[in-house]
């Protein structure tokens, strides 16, 4: 399996804690109205991680090819350029604009300067920010206090009429004292104050199915991050082996409003090329 999104991930929450940080958000686009998905479930997201290579070479440019692609809406990472890509958070939401897009949420580290990062996230109309992993943990007392990190960034960003949310891997999806640490996050979590965002590819790769997790929890899993699976890699939608027909039906009655695609590796593609080719197959997907 390549780990490489989780080792950016790791080096990035320790600048946080004083060593290095970027942090995962990103930018989200939605396929346009041919979808056929119904009401704003018709609007496909793009996590901005899944261009992490080329947008540093050109971020205008290479924003303007996702737009083209049909995107609306995009989900952001907090990397090198910060999650504005080197423009002041007013005008990256005016070339967004545009562009016809609109960024919907961002991950970011949340242990570090939230209060600053979600005033400017208000600022241009974001909805959500979120945590990008957390990581295995020794045991569930250390979820447990996870969960009431959750809950105090919840606040913060709540007073600023944002939500707050948390995006899995796979380790919370693998028991731990004989329970699953995303039981224990979410059950620890205040609903008024902390959502989830669904990262299908990680439940089905810890050998769980999406649609029982999401019957469990309805209406709690507010976003979701779309993306194949070929063996032990992700693969561009429609490729693979994932039930998206099936699962995102289901996601969409348990009160999903968020669906955002994500590549991480590209099996012969390229980055840009597998994200038009991602938002073809949501244009095209019948559910």
């Amino acid at each position: 399996m390549n780990y490489r999104r989780r080792d950016f991930l790791k080096v990035t929450s320790a600048l946080a804690s004083g060593i290095a940080l970027t942090g995962i958000g990103s930018s989200f686009a939605a396929c346009n109205s041919t979808s056929k998905l119904s009401g704003n479930k018709n609007k496909f997201g793009l996590q901005l991680y899944s261009l992490r290579d080329d947008l540093p070479k050109d971020p205008k440019g290479i924003l303007k090819q996702v737009a083209s692609f049909g995107y609306q809406q995009i989900e952001g990472f907090e990397g090198p350029m910060g999650i504005y890509w080197g423009m002041k958070n007013t005008d990256f939401k005016r070339y967004m604009e545009e562009l016809g897009m609109q960024m919907i949420s961002s991950h970011c580290n949340y242990k570090e300067d939230l209060e600053r990062k979600a005033d400017e996230a208000a600022a241009v109309g974001m909805k959500y920010l979120l945590c990008p992993y957390l990581g295995p943990q020794k045991n569930l007392d250390a979820f447990k206090q996870a969960a009431e990190g959750f809950n105090k960034a919840g606040e913060i960003c709540k007073q600023r009429g944002l939500r707050f949310a948390y995006h899995n891997h796979d380790y919370s999806f693998k028991p731990v004292e004989g329970q699953f640490p995303q039981d224990v996050i979410m059950q620890n979590t205040d609903k008024s104050l902390v959502d989830f965002e669904l990262d299908m590819y990680w439940v089905v790769a810890a050998g769980q199915d999406p649609v029982e997790w999401l019957k469990k929890y309805p209406n709690r899993f507010r976003l979701g991050h779309v993306k194949d699976k070929k063996g032990n890699e992700t693969a561009t939608l429609g490729t693979g082996t994932i039930d998206y027909p099936t699962i995102l039906k289901e996601a969409q009655n348990s009160g999903m409003q968020y669906f955002i695609v994500e590549q991480e590796e590209y099996n012969g593609t390229t980055p840009l090329a597998a994200a038009k080719d991602d938002a073809e197959y949501l244009k095209k997907l019948k559910i």
